[in-house]
């Protein structure tokens, strides 16, 4: 069976990622070795033992703004088996995982993305148990669910999510990486997803490989973000003609945060306590979602007429070719 190199890439969230580590740990067949992408100055330290080395990598930008496609692209550089495990740092594996994307990572495969589950707040408080964890887990409402069994094929590249894929080594080679223009948050694994679309390389679904998401604080959309959120969508539309993230700026567009003027997307104001209040996921949610919020803002523009003709225009706005 074919060697897999675990991959994640952090900053902060030190208790995360000795979820992840613990996790690993537990394999029923280990990973060959764990390479972590550290996006801050020093690193982690205190962290389980393991039975495969641990390795370091410092990835920062001297902005201090998240390196995220860079982070992922060393890691895998660095990696040594034929098979890749991306697992994002709030992400703990099912003790199967390494031996299914073993298996599922063959080369000229393609891209396996593998099942998450989210867990509610305080759900790792007594430790790693699995069983539980699929008892209180849930599927993100906007993911697919997986196939019955074995992989189905995933024909819109937009699907792409980052925080748990493989590939075999010989398909990475082919992918090019990540495209580092994006940094901060957003817009990286849609470009990654295109790109693969472009060059004939094959993303799929499969039942196994499964993770559980740990709850954290966070916003959808993303209104912490906004200045890298639209920045990547230039880039974006840079590369392939058209902006992506549209939901979000839609629902940026819709709090009065930015605007599409002549010159290109633009921050009106910064988000105050009530878009925090609005768009924070809270303990009762085992995850953020963007059209939750959406679907309130948009009720609140009034009429149905109202409501429509904003959609409109948002989308007019944010999905035309970006201004030169």
């Amino acid at each position: 069976m074919r060697d897999v190199s675990a991959l994640t890439i952090a900053r902060g969230r030190h208790d995360h990622l000795c979820n992840v580590i613990l996790g690993l740990a537990g394999q029923t067949r280990p990973p060959r070795e764990l390479v972590i992408g550290v996006m801050q100055p020093d690193p982690y330290a205190d962290l389980p033992e393991t039975p495969f080395p641990v390795r370091q990598i410092i990835v920062q930008r001297d902005d201090g703004e998240l390196p995220l496609a860079a982070a992922r692209n060393a890691v895998a550089n660095a990696a040594k088996a034929e098979v890749l495990a991306f697992v994002d740092v709030d992400c703990i594996p099912h003790p199967d995982l390494i031996r299914d994307v073993a298996t599922a990572c063959g080369p000229g495969q393609g891209l396996v993305m593998g099942e998450v589950a989210y867990l509610p707040a305080g759900a790792t408080e007594t430790g790693l148990d699995f069983t539980r964890f699929d008892q209180i887990g849930v599927r993100h409402s906007d993911r697919q669910a997986p196939p019955p069994e074995g992989l189905r094929p995933c024909p819109d590249y937009r699907c792409f999510w980052s925080l748990n894929f493989a590939m075999h080594r010989d398909d990475w080679a082919r992918t090019g990486g990540f495209d580092e223009g994006y940094y901060g948050y957003g817009g990286e694994d849609t470009d990654f997803g295109r790109d693969l679309d472009a060059r004939g390389i094959d993303i799929w679904w499969m039942k196994g490989a499964k993770v559980y998401h740990q709850y954290h604080d966070h916003c959808m959309p993303p209104i912490h973000h906004v200045a890298s959120v639209l920045r990547n969508a230039d880039h974006f539309a840079s590369r392939w003609g058209h902006r992506t993230m549209g939901h979000w700026l839609h629902g940026f567009h819709l709090m009065g945060l930015i605007d599409n003027a002549p010159e290109g997307l633009t921050i009106l104001r910064d988000p105050d306590e009530a878009d925090f209040a609005l768009c924070r996921q809270t303990g009762d949610m085992p995850y953020a979602n963007t059209r939750r919020v959406i679907d309130h803002l948009e009720r609140a523009v009034g009429t149905e007429a109202g409501r429509r003709a904003s959609a409109e225009r948002s989308a007019a706005a944010f999905t035309a070719i970006a201004a030169e």
